[in-house]
């Protein structure tokens, strides 16, 4: 097609996203909005412990509201996630080969496995281990009357951040089957993998240097092992296919 017939298509795709997505969290908020009581009971579990017995406060009239929109920004994308997909593949896919579009599948599944398991790594194991180092600070020194909105909005950021970064298996892939990385050059780059590591860990779990910081740290530095195991694997396929190729042409020549 020509260009302005793209942008044209492309146009579209992202309107029905869009449309997706509005779809999803209106959808999200009308059912925290029926069941918001035990959602937000739900949600301020991992804190409760570290309270003493005591509630989060409410600082604001419409705090509740807001966290509830953020909650339901996040079920909404959930929601739209297939049809997000399916209409990137729908763009994409006419331009990919036939081996791409066997990568693609993959690719994608991966991606969404990866983000939940981070996800849940976040909410089940970094998160309380986080809070309970950062309230355990100024526990004899303060009263502990923190914030509905600061607490959710921080827990929310954890879990969506340590999803994000458990993508990086798949962008490696990505990039390996683009050409763009090459696991004889990840390898060289291990140390400063490892030092990146820690890095990333600390400013996903903000001033906890402990246990958490530790843990979270050496899974992502097995992240970046496995995929350089995911790139190596690509280049091995990358030289059967090119020796196969050969081959052909040797013995039709």
């Amino acid at each position: 097609m020509p260009f302005l017939d793209h942008l044209e298509e492309l146009r579209w795709r992202l309107i029905w996203c869009l449309g997706a997505l509005l779809a999803g969290c209106a959808v999200g908020l009308a059912v925290l909005l029926a069941y918001h009581e035990p959602v937000l009971l739900w949600l301020q579990g991992p804190i409760l412990p570290y309270l003493h017995g005591r509630r989060l406060t409410n600082t604001h009239p419409g705090a509740g509201m807001s966290i509830l929109v953020s909650v339901a920004f996040v079920v909404g994308i959930l929601i739209a996630l297939p049809v997000i997909v399916q209409q990137l593949w729908a763009f994409l896919s006419p331009a990919l080969r036939r081996s791409e579009k066997r990568t693609i599948v993959p690719v994608a599944i991966g991606a969404v496995f990866l983000y939940v398991c981070g996800a849940a790594l976040a909410w089940f194991l970094v998160l309380p281990m986080t809070l309970r180092f950062l309230t355990g600070i100024g526990e004899s020194a303060f009263d502990q009357l923190i914030s509905a909105r600061e607490y959710f909005g921080f827990a929310l950021t954890l879990v969506l951040l340590t999803g994000a970064v458990f993508e990086l298996p798949m962008v490696i892939l990505v990039l390996s089957v683009l050409g763009l990385a090459h696991p004889r050059y990840l390898r060289r780059w291990r140390r400063h993998a490892a030092v990146g590591a820690f890095v990333a860990a600390a400013l996903v779990v903000p001033g906890d240097v402990g246990i958490s910081v530790i843990v979270l740290a050496m899974l992502l530095y097995l992240l970046y092992e496995a995929s350089i195991g995911l790139s190596q694997l690509v280049v091995w396929r990358r030289e059967r296919r090119a020796a196969a190729l050969e081959t052909m042409e040797a013995s039709g020549a």
